[in-house]
């Protein structure tokens, strides 16, 4: 059981390793120093709310707009903690370091055991194996790419960013609801990007997610 629980860990390990070094990149294209960008994969440590936020400050928007396309972002980790809470129980200081691991991936692998424990060491080892290469690859990303502005410019790398952050959000647009949400707000993002200062127009978007709720979970669906 560990090693197959070892296996998966390692599988979603590796798959993030790229997204870090684009990070790392975007991070330093946006005028970030290395110890923020640092900062950002060890506090934060959210991939889609790290790159909206660098998406932000690097577009001249306030550190208010990036922290909260970044809090709005990671909302779905109250979700997480209410199912891995029976897994991660323990003195109030595990709790809060096991915490800070909570992540896609982590809750993946720790849901998709069957007893309590497996779910724990499923979800540790996912998370610390992420966290680990996460950090590592941002500094390998930010301190590569920071040596080659003119190479960034010239390989239109300053793209990479909201490309990664539009793969990572891609797995979750398989269902028509998340799908009409995503497109609306684009739209909305797109309508406002022309009148608004930098950081807004992420923000804005976000009265699509906040509209979905309203609507009738019947709505989308086929006759």
């Amino acid at each position: 059981m560990r090693r197959r629980i070892n296996r998966q860990a390692a599988s979603v390990t590796a798959a993030v390793a790229p997204f870090g070094i684009v990070f790392g990149a975007a991070a330093a294209t946006a005028g970030l120093t290395l110890l923020e960008a640092i900062g950002f994969s060890v506090l934060v440590f959210g991939g889609s709310s790290q790159f909206a936020a660098v998406e932000i400050l690097g577009d001249g928007g306030s550190v208010a707009s990036a922290a909260i396309a970044g809090l709005l972002l990671n909302v779905r980790s109250l979700a997480f903690g209410v199912i891995m809470a029976p897994a991660l129980a323990g003195a109030w200081w595990q709790r809060a370091w096991m915490s800070q691991l909570m992540i896609d991936e982590s809750t993946a692998v720790g849901t998709a055991q069957d007893e309590r424990r497996w779910r724990r060491y499923g979800y540790l080892a996912a998370g610390i194996g992420v966290f680990v290469v996460w950090n590592l690859t941002t500094i390998v990303g930010f301190v590569v790419f920071s040596e080659a502005g003119d190479l960034i410019d010239d390989l239109g790398l300053d793209v990479a960013g909201p490309a990664a952050f539009l793969a990572l959000l891609w797995p979750r647009l398989s269902q028509r609801p998340q799908l009409a949400v995503a497109v609306t707000g684009a739209l909305i993002a797109l309508v406002v990007v022309p009148i608004a200062p930098a950081g807004v127009p992420i923000l804005a978007s976000m009265v699509a997610v906040f509209a979905a709720r309203f609507v009738p979970e019947g709505a989308s669906a086929d006759e």
